[in-house]
């Protein structure tokens, strides 16, 4: 017989930003649910979230019109019931978050309840976004993460790592999904964690290129470790690249939010005249993906660094008001947004694609979920709308919990799982070549793979990625887990995906433009991978 698990629960949640807490919180009443966090729990794409929540909230808007916003920013390819699905569950959801205590912005109100103050972003025809000023998934995040640390039911592993999911395969059972491989950072050992449901809250994949606005752990892991265990994945060409990153090298790429255009910055070229009403009819309220194809061609028509944002024009104390965080920011590197233009560059911002899921979250393995942005619900399309993101993390997660609370039983997890065999492994004294190989891979990404793109770019990455394959098998093999290995290995994996993926789309849509193919086709399929294992 097999060793037991060093850890069971009825429930693991793999992340912890607002996707795999929400679903903590919906399930910890009746389950034991178990939430791994491979760095410390704030370290995701949700606290750094500057934009708000998308929900219809003012009487003049409607839930139609989302739905008509969301599918023209999908540029086609959106799956019609998931928007549907998701804008009719987002006022509920948002009032769920408001009940847990996020403090959401408001405006006076002579009314009894209380008026929200509505942000309108790129894309939307309506002001429909809730925000706590510019810092929204800060708020949502420390929010949730206070309830969960206090939840009898709950459990938080921080700083491990996902490596591999178990599955029926691996214990000679059912098909399913039984627990995991993770990595214990603090003893840099391989552990067992079983449990009746796995939920992948795991975030994008957008670190697979060389600038983004995502914190470094935004690595693919969650899309990665599904493809390996037999999930089928659907529209990873489509990345979405925030237009308006500052473009500083002591920013990190920190990401200003769209919010700034929507309350009356504009964008210029270095000579300080404006471009985007030569690109679009809503100007700087275009859609975020004509926005980050127009600072693109701007940038490479004059060989210039950067496009400059502004909105000295607003007073100071608006500014200060509305974007104190952005501010602050700035301010930190000399720059005063209230009498200067910002610099900026698109970087790589959102994974439109990932795992298919049905509207329960459920992938195709059993009792294997996928919420937020790990997951393809069909919701975005060849672009993200606007403060769809959170929006998406808090309906998918209900409804994941929703699912499993349905299906749950009283029989106790498969406890006993194969271990991990390190058996035939030594410790490498070669990690800098794991580094090389990272820096290595975002690069030609960002060169093969970013917003325009051809065939023959995308066989050299392909090419590129397969050497790499073969060298990380190689140290995979020889070598004990590391958490740069892992991390690499996932990195490879969805960069292998991504490739494959745009090399199957023979037309360009969305933010995505390919020279071999400039037309957009008729009719907009989704670009679906399945693996041969």
């Amino acid at each position: 017989m097999e060793p037991a698990a060093n850890y069971q629960c009825d429930v693991l949640v793999v992340g912890s930003g607002a996707a795999g807490l929400t679903t903590a919180l919906q399930l910890a009443d009746t389950l034991k649910v178990t939430v791994l966090s491979k760095s410390a729990l704030t370290e995701g794409s949700t606290f750094y979230a500057q934009g708000g929540i998308a929900a219809v909230f003012d009487k003049n808007d409607s839930i139609e019109s989302h739905i008509e916003d969301t599918l023209v920013a999908g540029a086609g390819l959106c799956d019609p019931a998931a928007v549907k699905f998701t804008t009719e569950n987002a006022r509920d959801s948002l009032q769920w978050l408001i009940d847990a205590g996020v403090g959401f912005d408001k405006v006076e109100s002579d009314g009894q309840s209380p008026t929200y103050h509505l942000n309108r972003e790129g894309g939307h025809s309506h002001r429909r976004i809730l925000h706590a000023a510019d810092a929204t998934g800060r708020a949502v995040q420390t929010t949730l993460q206070e309830q969960v640390l206090k939840h009898p039911n709950i459990t938080v592993l921080e700083r491990y790592n996902a490596v591999d999911l178990i599955t029926g395969q691996h214990i000679g059972a059912d098909p399913g999904c039984y627990g995991a491989y993770i990595w214990n950072r603090m003893e840099e050992q391989v552990e067992t964690i079983a449990a009746n449901f796995v939920v992948l809250a795991t975030g994008g994949a957008s670190k697979v290129y060389q600038y983004t606005s995502n914190p470094d752990i935004a690595s693919g892991d969650g899309i990665a470790m599904a493809w390996r265990a037999g999930c089928s994945i659907a529209n990873m060409e489509f990345n979405q690249f925030h237009p308006t990153c500052l473009f500083h090298p002591n920013a990190q790429s920190f990401l200003l939010t769209e919010a700034l255009r929507g309350e009356g910055a504009v964008l210029k070229r270095p000579d300080g005249s404006r471009f985007m009403p030569d690109f679009h009819e809503l100007a700087e309220l275009a859609p975020r993906d004509v926005v980050a194809r127009a600072i693109d061609y701007e940038m490479k028509r004059l060989g210039a660094d950067c496009m400059f944002l502004s909105i000295s024009h607003k007073p100071k104390e608006f500014i200060e008001q509305h974007f104190p965080t952005i501010m602050d920011k700035c301010l930190s590197l000399g720059i005063d947004m209230s009498s200067e233009t910002i610099p900026v560059v698109p970087a790589a911002h959102y994974t439109c694609g990932g795992v298919r899921t049905d509207l329960h979250a459920q992938t195709d393995v059993p009792n294997l979920y996928a919420v937020g942005e790990v997951a393809c619900t069909g919701l975005h399309g060849a672009n993200r709308m606007a403060s769809n993101s959170l929006l998406e993390c808090l309906v998918f997660a209900r409804a994941a919990a929703k699912d499993i609370l349905a299906k749950q039983s009283s029989k106790a997890p498969q406890t006993h799982l194969p271990s991990w065999d390190e058996s035939q492994v030594s410790n490498s004294d070669e990690e800098v070549v794991i580094q090389h190989n990272w820096h290595e891979l975002r690069l030609f990404m960002w060169d093969y793979v970013g917003i325009v793109r051809t065939t023959k770019r995308l066989e050299r990455a392909l090419h590129r990625i397969e050497l790499l394959q073969r060298e990380i098998h190689d140290y995979y093999a020889n070598f004990r887990v590391s958490n740069n290995l892992l991390e690499l290995r996932n990195l490879v994996q969805v960069a292998e995906l991504i490739v494959r993926s745009a090399l199957e789309r023979k037309e360009s849509r969305g933010l995505h433009y390919t020279l071999d193919y400039p037309k957009t086709m008729e009719k907009a399929e989704p670009t679906v991978l399945t693996p041969s294992h």
